[in-house]
């Protein structure tokens, strides 16, 4: 009887030390996932392997996609007119962004938000107008602003077109 209760604990024993060193042995690995992969590039086919061609919408910035078709760069407007256009749907938030018109100074001196004309959940190019009102009797050289809808506040998500007009 005696030595069987030896060998149940010399047995135990080498349970706990396998245990214990099994663990110490996998806590150490760095998981599968992590590890980068090991195959051979230059087996894979080249089509897998080839540089995939950048898209409009993934490579090229958002302000690059904005289209105004009224007013024109450098037109003449009275104090109040009307914006129209395109962008891209993920320039606008609840399907409207932010306008201003700021004078050579820097201020601002009308404000206004452009509508989309469709659906603007998409990264294709919506339609939007908008009417704008210059505060005040403001004549001269303006920058008309168009600035992507930024709820999130992030400046990496900040983006604008600016379009330099004349206020008669």
């Amino acid at each position: 009887m005696r030595a069987n209760f030896i060998w149940f604990v010399i047995v135990l024993f080498l349970l706990v030390v396998i245990g214990v060193l099994s663990w110490i042995i996998f806590a150490q690995l760095p998981r599968v996932a992590d590890q980068p992969s090991t195959t051979n590039l230059t087996e894979t086919p080249a089509a897998t392997t080839a540089p995939v061609a950048a898209t409009p919408t993934s490579t090229t910035p958002l302000s690059e996609r904005v289209s105004v078709a009224e007013p024109a760069s450098g037109a003449s407007v009275e104090a109040t007119f009307s914006i129209s256009g395109k962008a891209p749907g993920n320039w606008y938030f609840e399907a409207s962004f932010p306008i201003q018109v700021r004078d050579q100074e820097g201020n601002v001196i009308g404000r206004s938000h452009a509508n989309a004309q469709g659906d603007w959940m998409t990264t294709n190019l919506v339609s939007f107008t908008a009417a704008v009102n210059i505060e005040g009797n403001y004549k001269g050289p303006a920058d008309l602003i168009l600035l992507r809808d930024n709820p999130s506040g992030l400046p990496e998500n900040d983006d604008s077109v600016t379009i330099p007009i004349v206020i008669k």
